[in-house]
């Protein structure tokens, strides 16, 4: 494929990987690592090579990771049950699918279905209110630092591969 051409498609995944750390319908930090290859395929791997690639693979896994588990994790920090993760995690499905498809929700059903699946799951299981706010309140803090841990991870893959691609080169001249 023509360089000219990757670089496009490059430019495009990234792009689209960036805004796919704040729309939950796009896998934001696999899109920018694709984006990346993509750009590191464009130069024959000249700048960027295998274990540079192998290490940007890593951080976009791990990105994609944190998005599953830290609402669960902020949840269980703050004594939050089983059922409390387990409402927290069908809520985030319920939240996404409201965005995916454009229901009055929207947005808010990010923040608002995990806080509201633990909220419930908590009061299923001990029918304590306050137990069951901080269930959601521990969940609604997991996921914010899920979010900032991502859109740090992909920022930093993003960060390797200039720095590979156009600074050191620049630095060896």
């Amino acid at each position: 494929m023509d360089a000219t051409l990757l670089w496009v498609l490059a430019a495009a995944l990234v792009l689209l990987g960036l805004a796919g750390l704040v729309l939950p319908a796009l896998p934001g930090a696999p899109l920018v690592f694709a984006g990346l290859l993509a750009g590191a395929a464009a130069d024959d791997f000249a700048y960027v090579g295998t274990w540079a690639l192998v290490g940007l693979g890593f951080l976009a896994a791990l990105g994609y990771a944190v998005d599953f588990v830290a609402g669960a994790v902020g949840a269980r920090k703050f004594g939050a049950s089983r059922r409390a993760v387990l409402g927290a995690a069908i809520g985030a499905v319920v939240g996404a699918l409201c965005v995916v498809f454009g229901f009055v929700a929207g947005l808010p059903g990010l923040v608002l279905g995990p806080f509201l699946g633990a909220v419930v799951g908590e009061m299923s299981e001990h029918g304590d209110l306050r137990r069951a706010g901080w269930a959601g309140f521990g969940t609604t803090l997991g996921v914010a630092f899920g979010a900032a841990a991502k859109i740090a991870l992909s920022f930093t893959m993003v960060a390797v591969f200039v720095a590979l691609r156009w600074i050191v080169p620049a630095l060896g001249n």
